[in-house]
């Protein structure tokens, strides 16, 4: 007898029984596109039928081949089907409420997943070109490998994981899709939000750079975030910047209403008011992001970090390059205020609740209102790391503070 998952096999209960034994299906049986990818799994390996809801479209995922073509290396089809069976009963055990569930459905994480890729071979064979180039893209394959499994785990997300992630074949249009959903409205459509978004990201080859390094410094600096999935989908700091480079390409284009309107919305929807005009770099954190304000002569250089009610403004009294400078590495606490056009040197930490209005050199720490150096303004302490990168926000307190509590 052969263990599946931890279970032997036999004394799992045949998976064509326990669909006959599911008085209302949660998902359809053909893999519609409101369906996909769990129908996928809930699938048994004879046969097929069709969705009976009228509203179901068709879906590449549904195709029975993915059963009788998958193969895993050194082993035979007939193995390949069977753990497709077990995924099966896997997932119904699941839907049944079954302690055993979690477990045996834990030992196919990687099985689905090849299996939709499978049929997606073996239904679109025109598009194989495409496939090979997502391929290429390693941090967008990790993100639609999250994006299938957690739709597995919460099937109420299935639908909004496929049409936000799973449906697109570049993470460029998976982005234009969900930041145009998000900034819409009655008269600013969705469609045409898509269609300017992406065409900005593709048009941009120095954009596209910089949303992955900008998913890749949110997964690494914030112990908040579980996945690069979850960063596309939720991190509102992440969002907003992207949106603020497609606006600031329209400024830089002359197309200054249209990059306005964009900030605008940015800021209704996300609370962070960046203007076009501002310059960012790439790998940048605007961690939590709410009432973030960056004024339009701004700049912020690579790999810094900005944390929430962070204000890069002016001091009211001039027009012109008016706006704070922050140079590579920077780490800004939360509510710390920076005003007038002077720099923050490379490497340097803003400690929280700050109010800065001279320059601070390089790889030294300021605090306090008005914030001052620790370790005196003749022999700052240097720090050693980069603090951006670190999110180091409290290591200066015994250099610079008696307090006790």
């Amino acid at each position: 007898m052969k263990a599946v998952g931890g279970m032997a096999a036999a004394s799992l209960p045949r998976a064509d029984v326990l669909v006959k034994a599911t008085s209302k299906a949660r998902f359809c049986e053909s893999g519609c596109v409101k369906c996909a990818p769990v129908s996928l799994a809930l699938r048994s390996d004879n046969g097929s039928s069709s969705c009976q809801r009228s509203e179901c479209s068709p879906s590449p995922l549904s195709s029975n081949a993915a059963f009788s073509s998958f193969t895993l290396p050194r082993k035979s089809k007939s193995r390949g089907k069977g753990l497709a069976s077990a995924a099966t009963v896997a997932i119904l055990m699941e839907e049944r409420g079954s302690s055993e569930s979690s477990q045996l459905l834990e030992s196919f994480r990687d099985v689905i997943p090849m299996l939709e890729y499978q049929s997606t071979l073996s239904q679109r064979p025109a598009v194989e070109q495409d496939l090979e180039q997502v391929d290429q893209d390693q941090l967008w394959m990790k993100m639609r490998e999250e994006a299938r499994w957690d739709s597995i785990k919460e099937p109420a997300l299935a639908s909004y994981l496929y049409s936000t992630i799973l449906s697109h074949r570049s993470l460029e249009r998976s982005l234009a899709f969900h930041l145009g959903n998000k900034l819409s409205s009655s008269t600013l459509l969705s469609t045409q939000l898509f269609s300017l978004l992406n065409d900005t990201f593709m048009e941009d080859a120095s954009i596209r750079r910089a949303i992955r390094d900008d998913i890749e410094a949110v997964k690494e600096r914030d112990p908040a975030c579980v996945s690069y999935s979850h960063c596309l989908l939720n991190f509102k700091g992440f969002l907003a910047c992207q949106a603020h480079r497609v606006a600031h390409r329209l400024w830089n284009q002359g197309r200054h209403s249209l990059a306005l309107a964009i900030q605008s919305r940015v800021s209704e929807f996300f609370h962070v008011d960046i203007h076009p005009a501002a310059k960012i770099g790439s790998g940048v954190l605007f961690d939590h992001a709410t009432g973030l304000v960056v004024g339009e002569t701004a700049t912020i250089g690579n790999n810094v970090s900005i944390l929430h009610h962070v204000t890069l403004g002016g001091t009211g009294a001039v027009g012109g390059d008016r706006h704070p400078k922050i140079q590579d590495g920077v780490l800004i606490g939360a509510g710390a205020i920076i005003l007038g056009n002077i720099t923050i040197g490379a490497g340097a930490k803003i400690g929280a609740g700050s109010i800065v209005l001279i320059d601070v050199p390089p790889h030294t720490t300021a605090v306090g209102n008005p914030a001052r150096l620790v370790g005196g303004k003749q022999k700052p302490a240097k720090l050693k790391e980069i603090p951006g990168e670190t999110m180091d926000h409290t290591s200066f307190i015994k250099g610079w503070s008696d307090y006790v509590i």
